[in-house]
């Protein structure tokens, strides 16, 4: 990944520091994630070095560009997230928990582009609907055709199965 979002954090005095990344589809094209056609989105990171641990805490806003899950219209999606995360020093790397990394002792940098990457990807909506499908406003061929092979009403006549009428015996909501 790009030198930007390396951090090496040696050098850097203990305290708060600022660092600010834009992410663009080039960012997702190199983790060959195709469902985002193209990213606008600025990334924050408050970077807090103490004398045993760093934390870090992650805020993005912007948009990306998706396909609709329905039409297949493409449309823009707001991205809004946070992440924090604490890093460690230890005699090896272990990332299983999610917000505790440890890295070893003789690490001196880190590449944040995959906290920035999962984060980002896991505000993507599971299920992405263009805003025009939801309120009704958007004219597609695909969304006329899913109308056109709709089902039509219920057309099963429930008092033709015998089976039907059992069932209507058993309701037990007498008004009296």
């Amino acid at each position: 990944m790009e030198k930007m979002f390396i951090i090496p954090f040696v050098g850097l005095k203990e305290g708060k520091h600022r660092f600010d990344f834009v992410v663009n589809n080039k960012f997702f094209e190199f983790y060959k994630y195709d469902e985002i056609l193209d990213a606008n989105i600025n990334v924050g990171l408050d970077f807090v070095k103490k004398s045993t641990l760093i934390e870090l805490h992650f805020s993005s806003k912007g948009d990306i560009k998706v396909a609709c899950d329905v039409t297949n219209e493409h449309y823009k999606e707001a991205i809004d997230t946070n992440l924090d995360l604490v890093i460690k020093f230890g005699n090896e790397f272990n990332n299983e928990n999610e917000e505790i990394l440890i890295i070893p002792h003789s690490e001196f940098q880190l590449d944040v582009s995959q906290f920035i990457y999962e984060m980002i990807v896991l505000a993507v909506p599971r299920k992405k609907v263009h805003p025009g499908v939801a309120d009704g406003t958007l004219k597609s061929e695909i969304l006329d055709k899913l109308k056109e092979l709709q089902p039509k009403e219920n057309t099963i006549n429930q008092d033709t199965d015998p089976r039907w009428s059992k069932l209507k015996d058993l309701l037990t909501d007498k008004k009296e």
